[in-house]
């Protein structure tokens, strides 16, 4: 196995267990709407990551640079992770509350739109500017590091991927056993907690903006891209 496959598959293994939204409501999504839904959700993840790799490495210099003046874009991508908890957690109570009222079945029948569940994906990590910035990292370590040729990149950042997205579905899939547990009380109280989980990340990319230390560590990655 080549040095460029036994760094890369770590890293995939290790991606899919970062603790941050996406990683929540994947596992909410396959607990209640199904493997499929969430294998839906978790495309627009993997689509969302290949689109910022590909601006990560066509513009890295000038995305350090702008990440470096312009703090401005963490506040933005946590308000917006943030109100878009807050918008779930008020949906979740009156859900709940006219569940209630109609007395339905333990176990909610939800009807799935796989093409909405991908967009929920691509979005929820689109706004996440730690992501790129992430991605960014890899990018500016990795690829002079080994002078990778296109090829090379394509092929390091495309085993990342599989690597995670495989990790991915075994997550999926142990977490679509807990469904038969699942009671329409146990369900919205999840869906509150992932609301909660979000604002409180929203509430921390937004704190990033506001300390200095990471435009020293900026500093640092663009001396070493100069």
């Amino acid at each position: 196995m080549s040095e460029h496959a036994l760094t890369a598959i770590p890293i995939g293994f290790l991606m899919s267990f970062m603790i941050g939204p996406v990683f929540f409501v994947l596992l909410e999504t396959s607990a209640i709407k199904g493997i499929r839904a969430a294998v839906a959700f978790d495309g627009g993840v993997v689509f969302s990551d290949v689109v910022f790799i590909l601006i990560a490495y066509f513009t890295s210099y000038q995305l350090l640079q702008k990440l470096e003046e312009e703090p401005a874009l963490f506040i933005i991508g946590g308000l917006i992770l943030t109100l878009y908890g807050i918008i779930s957690m008020i949906k979740a109570g009156k859900n709940q509350k006219r569940l209630r009222e109609l007395a339905l079945s333990p176990l909610i029948q939800i009807k799935n739109n796989y093409l909405s569940l991908f967009a929920k994906g691509f979005m929820l990590n689109f706004i996440n500017i730690g992501v790129l910035g992430f991605w960014l990292g890899l990018i500016v370590v990795f690829v002079p590091k080994w002078d990778m040729t296109p090829n090379e990149v394509i092929y390091f950042f495309s085993l990342i991927i599989a690597s995670y997205f495989f990790v991915d579905l075994i997550k999926i899939v142990l977490a679509k056993q807990l469904q038969a547990k699942l009671t329409t009380h146990r369900i919205f109280q999840i869906k509150k907690g992932i609301a909660i989980l979000l604002i409180i990340f929203g509430m921390l990319l937004m704190a990033q903006a506001f300390f200095p230390e990471n435009s020293h560590k900026l500093e640092k990655v663009m001396k070493r891209v100069e």
